[in-house]
Formats: structure tokens, C-alpha cells, sequence
């Protein structure tokens, strides 16, 4: 793609889009997600929100949003803390 395309103006009719109702949406060109696809699918969580699918035991989730409304960041400064302390370890 070059620079020219993302350039040209959308021609898309979005209010026309918007009036019609899912039955009058032609589908045709979509491929069915059937077992096959799910079968074969793999989910992509990009690299800078995978830190949000942290397990945490309860009682440790509860004991942090007891310090501070924003327990999370208190969290992620703790790790940050306990790298830079075995860093210094490790030296």
C-alpha cells in the first residue's frame, strides 16, 4: 500500500450503512467462523496490555486495594522495585 492510498478520501456511504438493518448486509465475501476456524485460531494480546493478565491470589488482590485506590500501579511499582533490588543482586 502505498502512501497515495491511505490519502484518497473514504467513499462510503455511512449513513446509508447506518439505516440498514443486518438483513439487507451482504455477508457473502466474509468466511464462515465455524469449528474449523476457532479450532485453528490463536488469540494476540499486544506486548504493552499483557501485563493486565496477571493471576493474583484474592486475599493479595484485597490486602492491595486496601493501601490505595490505584492498588495496581502500587503493584507494578513493587515489582519494578524488586527488579531493580535483584539487579543490584545480581552485580
Amino acid at each position: 500500500m502505498s502512501s497515495e492510498d491511505t490519502m484518497k478520501p473514504l467513499e462510503s456511504d455511512w449513513d446509508r450503512l447506518a439505516r440498514m438493518t443486518d438483513e439487507e448486509i451482504d455477508y457473502s465475501d466474509i468466511p464462515p467462523l465455524n469449528e474449523e476456524f476457532f479450532s485453528r485460531a490463536k488469540v494476540f494480546i499486544p506486548a504493552d496490555k499483557r501485563a493486565n493478565f496477571v493471576q493474583l491470589d484474592p486475599d493479595v488482590v484485597v490486602w492491595f486495594q486496601s493501601q490505595n485506590r490505584e492498588y495496581q500501579k502500587l503493584i507494578n511499582l513493587i515489582l519494578r522495585k524488586y527488579i531493580e533490588i535483584q539487579e543490584e543482586v545480581a552485580k
